[in-house]
């Protein structure tokens, strides 16, 4: 039921200029589906929906081209400051020392950066194993993680 929900508000915000969430609960009850404000406050936040301005001069929805990536670098940068204790390389590996039992989350977090250099991650309890292309990315992507933890 979720996903159809969603994927018919989809449709809806790209078929037409959709300015409130009142608006898109109403539509959505033209099409047979009940549902509360609430819900369709999730929805928006889970379909990553964005309100841009429209060729008439109205806000609307549309559905972000790639996710909002402000929120998400911000807890990329919480998770690498709070669990990283070292990291370095080796040719074309990183590996990245976490306090004990973060190793995931931080391989996760990196997962998520979605690095075409990046080839696969591999988390221990205290240690992420990065296996990228070549030792130029390697070292790239270490000073970029240097950087935010310091």
């Amino acid at each position: 039921m979720k996903n159809n929900r969603q994927e018919l508000i989809l449709s809806l915000i790209e078929q037409q200029d959709v300015e409130t969430q009142e608006q898109l609960l109403t539509l959505l009850d033209q099409k047979g589906i009940q549902t509360t404000q609430a819900t369709i406050s999730r929805d928006i936040k889970q379909l990553h929906i964005i309100k841009e301005l429209s060729s008439s001069g109205n806000y609307r929805y549309r559905a972000s081209v790639k996710p909002v990536e402000h929120a998400f670098n911000a807890k990329l940068n919480l998770i690498f400051k709070q669990c990283v204790t070292s990291l370095d390389y080796a040719q074309n590996m990183i590996v990245i020392k976490t306090m004990p039992g973060l190793a995931s989350a931080a391989c996760a977090a990196l997962d998520k950066v979605n690095y075409p250099e990046v080839i696969g991650t591999l988390a221990g309890d205290d240690t992420c194993f990065v296996v990228v292309r070549d030792a130029q990315a390697a070292a790239s992507i270490c000073a970029e993680i240097k950087e935010i933890i310091h």
